[in-house]
């Protein structure tokens, strides 16, 4: 458990210095750093920031773990992942403080995230024992085969802080669950969440070195990150983030051949058809485009409306943000985002759209609220291929509605992202929802439903600049472990 709390950091006592875990230690380094809360903008608790020494430590730890963990059984490992569970479970209270005081999410943000994180591990645990290998027959009838899955050994996670729970335990329970060891290199904005997956692994029973964590200051990336991947111990490696950052991940891993999943940016296209149900269609696209302010890889940015109906969806739309965001003239409070360069980052977006002829029709981006790291909801109209904000992910409470008129126009515009990571269509004609299902480019489209959509039993990925790879269910299993074959005389 935590050495202090926030609450005693915040009374005048010592602030608590997150640590590294370490061959199953918790290490205080020397060197720290300030977490900030994006909604108080006070220091909330210091974070140890690592050095290359440390990241080789934790390797190297790791690598002496995976001699004994790829030998344990899957029973063995799936009780741990099930007494991990239960710990979350019976931690969450402190876990969800965690949560919120790091990023500013609201409660229910923050307890969907250990509701997904705690149904992950326990759906992974049930899934150890089905990695299996195959006796395939040979030409030569005096010759047997055997094609081996194994775990790769050292696997390298980096998860970012927007949906810190569920993304930072999906980091590490597939690969421990097929028998890899991992090295977490948590983000700088929410690392006490980071460090709480990994005690509540510990707490659960899991051994020394399996899971090893370290967080830096954000001027140490660049170094840390290509030691850790150029390190010959490090297998394979693991990142959700944005597509910048990807790419840079994904040129470091080729240089050093190392395989890669990614899980990248978005762009997500809500397709609403002149036969929707208007008031399904206007909450789910509310709920997907301003979920956690925005934040979201899989919200959804652009709304495309047919046009018999876009007035009368535009109406719905506005009551919808109002029911769920509700307006500073009914109490509500202005959503937090993580800091003042995402609130800037949407405004500059939205002043260079309406600059070249789009208009607002619902916010006010240039409302006074009460920090600079709040924004509320945001809906543009007009949006042409020249507006910035037609390509660039917003990644904030900022969404474009465009108009269509017939099926093609409707793919065509959806498609035209360098972006593919989910969709969502809108109409009461299954088969027109499947016919759009098959032409989008996205590795998800959910048919009358919000564009995030993230189920542990459904494999979870993009296509084009979102990623590759798949994280969840059997498919996100079996990108952590790779096939040998044996071949002997009978």
């Amino acid at each position: 458990m935590a050495e202090k709390t926030t609450s005693e950091a915040a009374n005048g006592t010592t602030t608590y210095s997150v640590p590294f875990f370490l061959n199953g230690k918790e290490v205080h380094p020397s060197e720290t750093f300030s977490v900030i809360s994006p909604a108080t903008g006070k220091v909330v608790h210091n974070c140890g920031s690592a050095t290359v020494e440390d990241a080789k430590a934790a390797v190297d730890s790791a690598a002496k773990a995976f001699r004994s963990w790829r030998k344990t059984t899957p029973g063995y490992r799936r009780d741990i992942f099930f007494k991990a569970a239960e710990v979350m479970q019976r931690r969450r209270a402190e876990l969800a403080q965690y949560m919120t005081e790091e990023t500013g999410g609201l409660p229910q943000w923050c307890e969907f995230n250990l509701d997904v994180a705690i149904d992950m591990i326990k759906d992974v645990a049930g899934r150890i024992a089905t990695v299996e290998g195959s006796f395939p027959a040979t030409k030569d009838p005096d010759f047997g085969s055997i094609v081996l899955r194994e775990p790769y050994g050292v696997v390298l996670a980096i998860a970012p802080w927007n949906a810190p729970y569920i993304l930072g335990t999906r980091a590490i329970v597939f690969p421990m669950a097929a028998g890899n060891t991992v090295v977490l290199k948590g983000t700088e904005l929410s690392p006490r969440v980071m460090w709480a997956i990994a005690s509540v692994f510990h707490e659960a029973g899991l051994p020394a070195g399996v899971l090893n964590t370290i967080t830096h200051k954000p001027a140490a990336a660049p170094q840390i990150t290509s030691a850790l991947i150029a390190d010959p111990l490090i297998k394979k490696i693991n990142f959700t983030g944005s597509t910048v950052v990807g790419r840079i991940i994904a040129k470091l891993a080729g240089e050093n051949l190392k395989p890669v999943v990614l899980e990248l940016g978005g762009k997500a296209p809500a397709i609403v058809w002149e036969d929707a149900d208007l008031d399904l269609a206007a909450d789910q696209s509310a709920l997907g485009s301003f979920f956690n302010a925005g934040q979201v890889c899989m919200c959804t940015e652009r709304i495309l409306v047919h046009k018999a109906v876009k007035r009368a969806f535009l109406a719905k739309l506005a009551a919808s943000i109002d029911k769920f965001f509700p307006p500073r003239a009914r109490g509500g409070d202005a959503p937090v985002l993580i800091n003042e360069l995402a609130v800037a980052k949407n405004k500059r977006l939205v002043a260079d759209a309406t600059a070249k002829g789009a208009s607002v029709v619902y916010g006010d981006v240039d409302a006074q609220e009460a920090s600079a790291t709040r924004l509320r909801p945001v809906v543009l109209d007009n949006v042409t291929r020249d507006m910035d904000i037609y390509a660039t992910e917003s990644f904030g409470p900022s969404v474009s509605v465009y108009e269509i008129s017939d099926e093609q126009e409707a793919v065509d515009m959806a498609n035209d992202t360098e972006y593919g990571l989910t969709s969502a269509v809108f109409t009461e004609d299954l088969r027109r929802g499947l016919r759009f299902a098959r032409e989008i480019e996205s590795g998800a489209v959910h048919i009358n439903s919000m564009s995030i959509h993230d189920e542990s039993n459904l494999p979870h990925g993009g296509v084009k600049g979102s990623g590759y790879g798949r994280f969840n269910a059997a498919s996100g299993l079996a990108e952590w472990v790779r096939t040998k074959v044996v071949t002997f005389k009978a």
